[in-house]
């Protein structure tokens, strides 16, 4: 409980009465004794009330409070938070609200001024915006009470106990729906290349059109019903894709909000999402993390759900990858073939060990190596130079460039597909290379 500022003013007013009634009488200038006497019934009279007040305070009940909030959050996204306040006191009263957000959570327009009624519930609420995924807990929200005659405020603390949890930023898949499937894809940047042929598995039988191939008339259905029919065929929609993560200490460089694993995460995802909707099955293996995690790769809309939970409280640790390791792991659990998608961070000490691990990978399935490059770099290279630290910083910079393309070299020299991006555009690259690769039927 502390003063408000009204009882302060007129403490302050009272002292500055006493002061200059007391410096007159030392100047031995007539003052009325009255005066005196007035300001010392006035102070005395204020400090009863204030007594009084306080005590009125202590015994008023605290408000009720209740917080809605999303059971879950996107990262990096602005979210709205509601409270309800209502009281049993007979007369208005103007509160403030703060709730305790918990680390890892922006908010804005806190503290609230609520205007509470008598009988009735009062509304207000302020945003969130997620700055690391995981699980996170509300347990209380303080609110100033002021006391009856305003002389006290007193802070208390509410239980409200609420939790919520923060996921990739998934809101862009979902709303991915709302758009024709090919015009979504050509808005996020991804390339796709024309069909060589047809699709490998039968769809239906329907009439011959215009500008359909020889090739695909089915003559048995064609001398019996004698009229031009052809085969219709589609993109296969039975196979497997699996993203090896690397969670170990490569992926903690941050650009911008968001460190490159996040980054990773959201990608992995865009594209579960997109090889989901093309009929495949997706599964995920991580590896340098504090626990393994492992997902058979399973079909349907249903796996993404799967995968956000899986993930959503995963983070970066400060291991080493161990290609060889994870590789090992990969194999023994998955027998049939896949396109395993390994997302890391590739650096020049990395050469041997993950050649080799590739290498093993290679005999069974499809590998594409996603390697994210810092922004940093590439802004280093563009900078002027003009002084000697700059150059140092320049030719440092470069000189890394070229040992991580020397090593992309290597892994494309065995017939490994790698895919150097920036962390914002590894989403549309490996939609890029996954939809091309459907459209020529090479998975």
């Amino acid at each position: 409980m502390k003063p408000s500022r009204l009882l302060l003013i007129w403490l302050a007013i009272l002292l500055v009465i006493g002061i200059v009634l007391g410096t007159l009488r030392a100047l031995e200038i007539a003052v009325p004794s009255t005066l005196l006497a007035i300001n010392w019934g006035l102070l005395l009279a204020l400090l009863a009330l204030a007594v009084l007040d306080a005590i009125r305070l202590k015994r008023l009940p605290s408000p009720h409070l209740r917080r809605h909030m999303p059971g879950s959050l996107a990262l990096g996204r602005w979210s709205e938070v509601r409270l309800d306040v209502e009281h049993a006191f007979t007369q208005p009263l103007n509160v403030q609200l703060f709730d305790h957000v918990p680390s890892g959570l922006n908010f804005e327009y806190l503290p609230l001024t609520v205007e509470l009624q008598p009988g009735q519930q009062s509304q207000t609420g302020y945003r969130l915006r997620p700055l690391k995924r995981g699980h996170f807990s509300f347990e209380h929200c303080e609110i100033s009470l002021p006391s009856p005659l305003g002389l006290w405020s007193d802070k208390r603390l509410l239980n409200a106990v609420d939790s919520t949890r923060v996921y990739p930023d998934f809101a862009r898949l979902y709303g991915g729906e709302l758009l024709a499937v090919d015009n979504w894809i050509s808005q996020l940047g991804v390339r796709q290349k024309q069909r060589r042929g047809l699709g490998l598995e039968f769809h239906q039988l329907r009439e011959f059109r215009e500008g359909d191939s020889l090739r695909q008339i089915d003559w048995k259905a064609t001398a019996r019903q004698r009229t031009p029919i052809a085969r219709e065929y589609q993109d296969e929609r039975d196979q497997q894709i699996i993203f090896m993560l690397d969670c170990g200490r490569h992926m903690r460089s941050q650009d911008g909000e968001l460190a490159h694993f996040d980054h990773a995460l959201n990608a992995c995802l865009l594209l579960s999402y997109i090889a989901l909707r093309q009929g495949d099955a997706v599964g995920l293996s991580t590896f340098a993390s504090d626990r393994a995690h492992y997902l058979a790769p399973v079909k349907g809309t249903g796996q993404l759900n799967v995968l956000l939970n899986t993930v959503y409280d995963l983070d970066s640790t400060q291991r080493p990858a161990d290609y060889q390791a994870a590789a090992t792991q990969l194999l023994a659990r998955q027998k049939r073939r896949a396109l395993v998608v390994l997302v890391t961070n590739l650096r020049d000490e990395d050469d041997e060990e993950l050649l080799t691990a590739v290498k093993r990978l290679s005999k069974l399935h499809r590998v594409l190596v996603a390697s994210l490059r810092e922004d940093l770099l590439d802004n280093l290279r563009h900078t002027p130079v003009q002084t000697l630290p700059e150059a140092l910083t320049y030719c440092g910079a470069v000189d890394y460039l070229n040992d991580r393309a020397q090593l992309h070299e290597r892994l494309k020299a065995h017939g490994v597909l790698v895919v150097d991006a920036r962390p914002q555009e590894l989403g549309a690259e490996l939609m890029t290379h996954y939809l091309n690769w459907k459209k020529a039927a090479a998975l």
